[in-house]
């Protein structure tokens, strides 16, 4: 039997899922020398890149830029994308490690922590996840509805995704003009009566986690004010004493920029957003839907890791609100026929190698958010993937074997034609891209974008058929 790796056998890899963990984990393995590799990536959506494309804000299209690179790697002619092929119901587990020698799964985080509090299920009760997919046109958040006419909306939370949420709350029709926004979503703001954005941090300024261009572009906004009061702004002794001590310039900034907020105050701008800390929601209050939320005050204490924790008081306040978005978190789902640590949301693993029952699973690993949980930003995922592929090549003389008629380039085509899988391959997917930009240049927009599988199928088999007319 040949060596894994070679010419006379490529190490055969499967990568479940298109977002920057799976294509940097294709990265590492294409620029391994003297390594013939065959790579196919599975995404469960006809569209790649994952929270780049669906979980990005639409405002920000320089983040976006990263995808030249994914295209790069795609264009290695050792790499091949199956889209719109479902993990669980197209394929499964234990088809996959009967066509590779080894199985990536790279599957994100999917669903979002609860608060688990009284009143979270009440209609206006919502995860940022859906918010975020529904104005990023994901086909999964395409159909929901968030009720715009509320005066006053609380987002819980004080990441970079609540302040997403909160900005695009916040802008002006002709601010959104100028993204990818999808046009439903575009259409609903236009119509928005949003006038006051409550942003509620359970610890203090210094704390916050979102960063500083984050925070600045609140101060940006056509027709927002950001209010802070100047109490607020004004740092506890123990969080002035950590910053101090930490050097942390990012949280030096942000409070910097709280403070020169809240000596700006109000401009008289049509939107307020309301900067809060120090507090947490402990019941959502209302008959059928959503009319307030309780809070409770907090105190920061230090933890036995040198960090500053919030405890609530016996103070409580009730503001009036009729819609919450909760931003606290992302969490992995489990994957059908591997192990899963529902506490954490990831898939138990050590250095990216899968764990079931204490045993390491013989050529299957993890990478990204399902492997780490949900922390960092895009970059983050490239060293974490580098870190699974490197315990994958140490694993190569004991990686599983493939049955010859197995390890032809075709089976896989093969096996999901005989199961009627409509697959989307990488060159589909730039007609897609294609088709997108130019409907979104015909409306002076950047991209007007796909928002159900069905319509992007119907428009891959109208452009084949047209390019078939020709």
């Amino acid at each position: 039997m040949p060596a894994i790796g070679t010419v006379n056998q490529p190490l055969r890899v499967a990568i479940v899922g298109s977002g920057p963990s799976g294509f940097y984990a294709a990265e590492h393995l294409l620029k391994q020398a003297n390594l013939v590799v065959e790579i196919d990536m599975y995404d469960r959506l006809p569209t790649p890149y994952g929270l780049v494309r669906g979980g990005v804000a639409p405002d920000h299209q320089k983040i976006k830029s990263v995808i030249k690179v994914y295209e790069k790697i795609a264009a290695s002619a050792n790499f091949r994308f199956f889209g719109n092929v479902e993990i669980g119901r197209d394929l499964h587990h234990s088809d996959l490690i009967r066509y590779y020698h080894a199985v990536i799964y790279a599957t994100g985080a999917q669903s979002d922590r609860r608060m688990d509090i009284p009143g979270e299920d009440l209609a206006g009760s919502h995860a940022a996840t859906e918010f975020v997919g529904w104005y990023n046109a994901h086909p999964d958040y395409r159909d929901l509805h968030f009720d715009l006419s509320q005066e006053r909306v609380a987002v819980i939370g004080n990441g970079n995704v609540a302040m997403d949420v909160v900005r695009i709350l916040a802008k002006t029709p002709e601010e959104l003009l100028q993204t990818d926004i999808a046009d439903y979503a575009l259409e609903a703001l236009r119509h928005s009566r949003v006038k006051h954005i409550y942003v509620l941090g359970r610890r203090g300024p210094a704390q916050a986690a979102y960063t500083n261009p984050e925070l600045k572009e609140l101060g940006e906004l056509a027709d927002a004010d950001v209010i802070v009061s100047p109490e607020e702004a004004t740092l506890d002794p123990l969080s002035a004493e950590w910053l101090d001590k930490s050097g942390d310039s990012t949280a030096q900034k942000n409070v910097r920029m709280l403070q020169e907020y809240a000596a700006r105050g109000s401009r008289g701008k049509s939107r307020q957003i309301h900067m809060h800390f120090l507090v947490s929601p402990v019941e959502l209050i209302g008959t059928e839907r959503v009319e307030a939320i309780k809070l409770v005050r907090n105190v920061l204490q230090p933890a036995s890791d040198g960090s500053l924790r919030p405890k609530p008081t016996d103070q409580t306040f009730t503001l009036p609100v009729g819609l919450v978005f909760r931003s606290i978190g992302y969490k992995g789902v489990p994957v059908p026929e591997l192990p899963f640590d529902a506490r954490s949301g990831v898939i138990p693993n050590v250095e990216g190698r899968v764990v079931a029952e204490g045993q390491v699973l013989r050529g299957v690993y993890c990478a990204g958010w399902i492997k780490r949980g949900a922390t960092g930003v895009i970059g983050t995922n490239k060293p974490d993937s580098i870190e699974t592929v490197n315990q994958l090549l140490n694993d190569l003389p004991d990686l599983p074997e493939v049955a010859p008629e197995n390890a032809s380039r075709e089976a896989i085509p093969n096996l999901l034609a005989a199961r009627g899988v409509r697959y989307v391959t990488f060159s589909d997917w730039q007609t897609l891209d294609q088709l997108e930009i130019a409907q979104g240049q015909a409306v002076g927009r950047p991209r007007l974008k796909f928002s159900r599988i069905s319509e992007m199928l119907e428009a891959l088999a109208a452009h084949q058929s047209a390019v078939s007319a020709d």
